[in-house]
């Protein structure tokens, strides 16, 4: 919409007398100034702001988008987040990134776990309380945390 003001604006201020309306024979002008008035196929702001769909997204943002993606009270392993991220076999990639998210950000790091359903001992303790607070069962013995796991949760 902010596009189309601009061009109206555009045709407008070109003459001195008012602007015609939509539709009329004065806007299907031929010639440069049409070619100016108008966005071509690589202008306009959805065009540029649009990222090309055949180029895959950064694997930081692969993994934070595959991580926003798992419902509340499950839980998903760093090899299905890697899998998911488009990155088979980048397990030790997810980690490293959920290990650098920024304090703020909003990407529920506490659902991805090892495959053998422990919990990383760093944060098992955060990570068992928030887990806990969604549903998910987790056990404790002595500082090892373990998701209870259904059948197909398991990878």
């Amino acid at each position: 919409m902010a596009l189309k003001a601009n061009v109206k604006k555009k045709s407008a201020s070109s003459s001195s007398e008012p602007g015609p309306s939509r539709g009329t024979a004065a806007s299907s002008r031929s010639g440069p100034e049409s070619s100016r008035a108008r966005p071509g196929p690589s202008r306009g702001r959805a065009g540029a702001s649009r990222p090309d769909p055949d180029t895959p997204l950064p694997f930081s943002e692969a993994v934070r988008r595959a991580v926003r993606a798992i419902p509340r009270g499950q839980v998903r392993s760093y090899a299905q987040v890697a899998l998911y991220a488009g990155r088979p076999g980048a397990a030790r990639g997810v980690g490293m990134e959920l290990s650098d998210l920024p304090t703020h950000d909003e990407v529920p790091w506490w659902r991805v776990i090892r495959s053998g359903g422990t919990l990383a001992p760093a944060v098992a303790h955060e990570q068992a309380r928030r887990l806990r607070a969604e549903g998910v069962t987790v056990h404790q013995r002595g500082n090892l945390f373990r998701v209870e796991l259904d059948d197909g949760e398991r990878g």
